[in-house]
């Protein structure tokens, strides 16, 4: 049965590039993109034209940050999709190679943060679960000192983008993408957990941090959006896009999740 052919719209770089600033994208600010390659369309280039049209529209003086999580370093005792044998755990926790912000692919952010985490010149932060990659003047500042036991909170690059004044872009992404409103929990009562994961000179390790979940993000994002006047939205390719600041998203969730989803602080 032959294949179907694809439905389009035919997106290409320029065209990319131009959507964006019609959509509002600035000439040299800092902008945290959160993508889904398959909702542009038919990208001529694929992911690389995408990263390629995100560069143009930012200029040489911009930057462009991507989420480069690695959620399989993890302890594999909570994991579910899909579990593994309990009598595996031991063996895994063993011999599962410590995160090396140079080679540890990201999982579960799509194509695009990864083909950012790979580009020519890029940085990335040095959290062993939720680093975020980096191309343009400012890189390091955002992503240096991202510290081990603080996942996206004060000593994350999300801190550094609310000072730096960054917005968020979300190409064809829902709000439960959204990590901007994860610096809030730090900011607001929080469990705490203790995170397992391989230790960086070998071996395994646990750290007490701030438990994070995406849970109701879209019922906040919804209600940001319909209370606020930040947010711009607009057509990119084929997917819906959202552009706002990262410093107004923070303030909002703080106080939005304080009220519709509090959550006892104990350790």
């Amino acid at each position: 049965m032959p294949t179907p052919p694809p439905t389009g719209p035919l997106v290409t770089r320029d065209a990319l590039a131009g959507q964006l600033h019609l959509l509002g994208v600035r000439t040299g600010e800092t902008l945290l993109a959160h993508t889904s390659l398959s909702s542009l369309g038919w990208v001529n280039g694929g992911a690389v034209a995408v990263v390629q049209a995100l560069l143009d529209a930012l200029g040489p003086d911009g930057t462009l940050v991507v989420p480069t999580q690695t959620g399989d370093l993890s302890d594999p005792a909570v994991w579910r999709n899909p579990p593994v044998p309990e009598e595996w755990w031991g063996t895994i926790r063993a011999t599962m190679p410590p995160y090396d912000p140079r080679t540890t692919p990201s999982r579960g952010v799509g194509v695009i943060p990864e083909t950012v985490r790979t580009w020519p010149g890029a940085l990335r932060s040095a959290h062993p679960q939720t680093s975020f990659a980096a191309v343009g003047p400012r890189a390091a500042e955002i992503l240096e000192g991202h510290a081990p036991d603080c996942r996206l909170g004060e000593r994350s690059p999300l801190a550094r983008l609310e000072k730096l004044h960054a917005r968020v872009l979300m190409l064809g992404t829902g709000y439960a993408t959204c990590t901007s409103f994860h610096l809030a929990e730090y900011r607001i009562p929080s469990p705490r957990v203790r995170v397992g994961r391989p230790a960086p000179g070998g071996g395994w390790e646990e750290v007490t941090e701030v438990s994070i979940t995406s849970d109701r993000f879209d019922e906040l994002g919804y209600d940001f959006e319909r209370d606020r006047s930040v947010v711009v939205r607009g057509e990119v390719g084929g997917a819906d896009a959202r552009l706002f600041p990262v410093a107004d998203a923070v303030a909002y969730a703080e106080r939005w999740l304080a009220v519709h989803r509090p959550r006892e602080e104990e350790i």
